[in-house]
């Protein structure tokens, strides 16, 4: 008999691990792995091709009518994110992207339009979507519920190997202070702040290695399962 699928959402803050996390728990239970944040960072990389003023609402909604965001997945399992059918994976993870895409976020344009392509992609169960709002507004009755965090000198300091890595031109305190206002802003929005209920699994993984909060997250999904069957 076929276990039965549940809806896993981890919700957290900026550079936490969250998607290595996600992908992980996906690829092991043969689930489907969606990067919200990286749906948002697509939009907001569409946005700033077309300097599309986000104090204009009316030019916002217009844009995303112009707007399709998806997933294409090799053969190999990696996925990358689409827009308008352009591979964009590597340009939206600069600092240029990465600066602005808590201000998008906060529109409630943007959020109506992304949280209904996310619930129609959760729809069937089995699986994993990692953002800010997952576990409170796109998928509030999903049976797993992670928040992540850690310290934001830890943040800074993964944030600055993987950018540095790809070759980019930045400081330690530069993506340390990109880390403190995505932050506050994530938290102090009018729209889907990011916030956890009390149903939520707290993983702070300031001194977790990443075999550790695997294992810690694999165990909690045993007892999700077991506790909807």
């Amino acid at each position: 008999m076929e276990q039965r699928k549940i809806n896993i959402a981890i919700d957290g803050y900026s550079s936490c691990g969250k998607g290595t996390l996600a992908k992980a728990m996906a690829s092991a239970l043969n689930y489907v792995f969606i990067d919200s944040g990286a749906m948002y960072r697509a939009v907001t990389l569409y946005l700033i091709r077309h300097s599309v003023n986000l104090d204009d609402i009316s030019q916002v909604e217009q844009a995303l009518a112009r707007v399709t965001v998806e997933f294409d997945v090799n053969d190999a399992g990696a996925s990358s994110v689409l827009l308008n059918g352009e591979n964009v994976e590597n340009e939206i993870r600069t600092i240029a992207v990465a600066s602005k895409v808590s201000e998008v976020a906060k529109i409630q344009a943007v959020r109506d339009k992304l949280v209904f392509l996310q619930q129609q992609m959760g729809a069937r169960k089995g699986v994993v979507m990692d953002g800010r709002d997952i576990g409170t507004v796109v998928f509030p009755d999903a049976e797993l519920k992670i928040f992540m965090t850690a310290s934001v000198e830890v943040r800074a300091q993964r944030r600055f190997a993987e950018l540095v890595a790809k070759g980019d031109a930045v400081t330690l305190e530069e993506i340390s202070a990109n880390l403190k206002h995505r932050d506050a802003v994530d938290s102090s929005r009018e729209n889907s702040p990011l916030t956890m209920t009390s149903d939520y699994r707290v993983l702070d993984n300031s001194e977790m290695d990443r075999d550790s909060q695997f294992a810690l997250a694999m165990a909690w999904v045993d007892e999700a399962i077991a506790s909807n069957e």
